[in-house]
């Protein structure tokens, strides 16, 4: 389902600009605009999608219902395309200079696009939230192979997107987007049915409740017992040990939250217990909230890099359709410019997962060969590069346009688009560290009745990433005066603006560092209690994790 999923999002993620700016007559920036939203909106909402799947709903379920979703956005968007009068009249044939004399869609074409749009952004956030975690279920929590189902897992993504950015922006560029639409709706479809046929096979989780209502439980209680005396010791604190319990002992940071969990004592000295959730929590309940909290300055600190990654499927597009797009004799679509680093993760993550995480084990006796941060960190420091790399390649382009006279023209330039598979492959290289890294840390260090919101939390990396690209677009544009306002990247500065984010990267990954130095891992004490009914008795076996 990953793979057929992201198979299309992926290749309108990387291609709607295009459609944006040649089809519904968007400007430039309102189109890298569009695009970004969009894409922000796709991983924002995840979270609603993990907070359905934790609370009402198995992770199973979750998947298949917004895909559905999903579905119907795709179908909107394909009788749009198909549809001349559902769109405004095309423009054909002006200079660059004169493009904003094209009609602008009316508020019926639009409401159309958006509403096909945002309903893909629903749909496949639920599925970002849900299948992640459905798939880790499959495996016990000690198991190694769980560590590499990400690995895997990002495996399919890659797959799925490789196919994405040649074969559906193939027929977006060459059949018409009425037809691209239509096989993302049948891949969605297709993607649906596939995840149904192993329904019987699937560990399916047992919603615990709305983690979001065990937060707020949490603080509330911990402000009412504000003026009780900070407890002394863990046992004052109260918890409830039952079967298969995952138990997470107390740790010291942000301890005025321990209050929500002191016990109550009645007139005779005896513990009450017997109170709401309202009134008490277990060392676990503020524990998990603890988590979130600690989670948050690592989510923030990633932000930026997905900034970077929504520059460079915006504006790097628009740069290849100035450039010479014949590869080996072959005509490349812009838009299937992101399939040189999706090539290079398809052969860099076996040979990590195969190669690079056991010699990492022996060195570091870590069961994924480095630690979830530190993967996330190396992530950082390629995309800080990458995005330096951006501004030389840019600055060539640009010194290529001025030696032969083409500043204006709307021919390519005599320079090949591969120039911009150097930046690509470094920020691939980057996103193999940073996207795994997340969603496995975010997925273990989650408790357990709080997978899905988990790895919906590690998404929002992403959305903040995306809607901060809009606002840094913007805000850039006022300030300098305009680096990118000509519709004419040719005239614009994007080079400076590459190198902005560049420098920008360096100081955001000095915040990380100090955010990830910061972080305490999880630490979980599991009972189980097996009944031996030969013997009659039972064993009681207690795993520190």
């Amino acid at each position: 389902m990953e793979g057929l999923e992201n198979m299309t999002f992926i290749s309108n993620a990387v291609s709607l600009v295009t459609y944006f700016y040649g089809y519904m007559n968007f400007s430039l920036t309102k189109s890298a605009n569009t695009l970004t939203n969009f894409m922000g909106t796709s991983f924002l909402v995840a979270l609603f999608g993990g907070l359905i799947s934790d609370t009402y709903l198995s992770r199973f379920k979750t998947c298949v219902l917004f895909g559905c979703i999903e579905l119907l956005g795709y179908a909107a968007l394909t009788v749009q395309a198909h549809f001349d009068q559902l769109r405004p009249p095309p423009c054909q044939g002006l200079a660059i200079s004169q493009t904003t004399q094209c009609q602008a869609a009316d508020s019926g074409q639009a409401a159309i696009l958006f509403t096909g749009l945002y309903l893909v952004a629903f749909g496949t956030s639920g599925v970002k939230a849900a299948l992640p975690s459905l798939g880790a279920d499959q495996f016990d929590e000690r198991d190694p192979k769980r560590s590499s189902f990400f690995n895997w897992f990002l495996l399919s993504f890659t797959a799925g997107a490789i196919i994405g950015v040649t074969f559906i922006v193939w027929i977006s560029t060459n059949q018409g987007w009425d037809w691209a639409f239509g096989v993302c709706t049948v891949a969605v479809l297709v993607s649906i049915m596939v995840l149904s046929m192993g329904k019987s096979l699937y560990r399916n989780n047992v919603p615990k409740g709305s983690p979001l209502l065990r937060i707020i439980q949490v603080f509330v209680v911990a402000i009412r017992n504000r003026k009780l005396p900070q407890p002394g010791i863990e046992d004052e604190l109260h918890e409830v040990a039952g079967v298969h319990n995952e138990i997470l002992p107390r740790t010291d940071q942000f301890r005025f939250l321990d209050r929500a969990a002191i016990e109550h004592t009645s007139d005779d000295g005896s513990t009450s217990v017997n109170l709401g959730p309202w009134r008490i929590c277990t060392v676990t309940q503020v524990e998990e909230t603890k988590i979130i909290i600690r989670m948050l300055p690592i989510i923030l600190s990633t932000v930026f890099m997905n900034t970077c990654l929504a520059q460079l499927q915006t504006f790097t597009v628009q740069q290849s359709t100035t450039m010479n797009t014949h590869v080996l004799g072959i005509k490349m679509p812009g838009s299937s410019i992101p399939v040189i680093p999706l090539v290079f993760m398809f052969i860099f993550i076996p040979i990590y997962d195969c190669v690079f995480v056991p010699i990492a084990r022996k060195i570091t006796g870590i069961p994924t060969g480095i630690r979830y941060l530190q993967r996330i960190g190396v992530g950082l420091v390629l995309s800080a590069i990458s995005m330096a790399v951006a501004g030389v390649v840019e600055t060539r382009r640009k010194s290529v346009a001025r030696e032969h006279g083409m500043v204006d023209s709307l021919q390519p330039l005599p320079m090949n688009v591969l120039w911009l598979g150097y930046q690509y492959s470094i920020f691939g290289l980057a996103d193999m560290f940073t996207f795994v890294g997340l969603i496995q840390f975010f997925y273990e260090e989650s408790s357990a009745g709080m997978k899905s919101l988990g790895t919906a939390i590690s998404w929002c990396s992403s959305a903040f990433g995306y809607y901060l690209s809009s606002v840094v677009v913007d805000v850039v544009n006022k300030v300098s005066g305009g680096w990118l306002d000509n519709n004419n990247l040719n005239r614009d500065k994007l080079d400076y603006f590459y190198w902005l984010l560049a420098g920008m990267s360096v100081v955001n990954f000095g915040v990380y560092l100090v955010c990830a130095s910061w972080y305490r891992y999880k630490k979980v004490e599991v009972i189980y209690k097996e009944e031996n009914h030969a013997e009659g008795k039972q064993v009681e076996m207690l795993n520190a994790v």
